[in-house]
């Protein structure tokens, strides 16, 4: 990790990154807020599949672009947002987005970008850029203690 708390991880197969998302999966706790950033086919919802399998949940992982919020119970229920359809932060408001922020769960957005305004303070943002046909690029960037912990329990 770096002095600014930054982790930049370059995973070569969809295998790693979601491999890197169980690793994070098992560290979450409620209230836990991941904001993923990334272009599609990017691996935000290859990462975010991770997540869930490591939270221990047996759900089988889709995009929510048009149900907007899926629910994966396991150890704790976790929140996966798609914010691409959208039309800023006032929609994610509109959604009850403090139940999933501030409940019994851990939350992921996808297009995080779209909605920044309506997510918490304390966060760890990743974004996902394509470095090659099957490799990935995540650059961590936690924002808070509780995001700097999370991230500090995968580095």
């Amino acid at each position: 990790m770096s002095e600014t708390g930054k982790l930049n991880i370059e995973t070569a197969s969809p295998e790693e990154t979601l491999a890197l998302g169980r690793r994070l999966g098992q560290q979450l706790q409620p209230g836990d807020v991941l904001a993923l950033v990334g272009s599609l086919g990017a691996g935000k919802t290859q990462f975010t599949k991770g997540l869930a399998d490591g939270a221990g949940a047996p759900d089988r992982v889709t995009s929510p672009t048009f149900k907007l919020v899926n629910e994966y119970h396991g150890r704790l229920v976790l929140y996966h947002i798609d914010a691409y359809r959208l039309h800023g932060p006032a929609e994610l408001v509109a959604l009850g987005c403090d139940e999933f922020f501030d409940g019994d769960g851990a939350a992921v957005v996808e297009w995080a970008d779209r909605v920044e305004d309506a997510l918490p303070n304390e966060l760890l943002r990743v974004d996902i850029t394509i470095a090659g046909t099957a490799s990935r690029r995540l650059s961590f960037t936690p924002i808070g203690a509780r995001a700097r912990r999370l991230l500090g329990a995968v580095a």
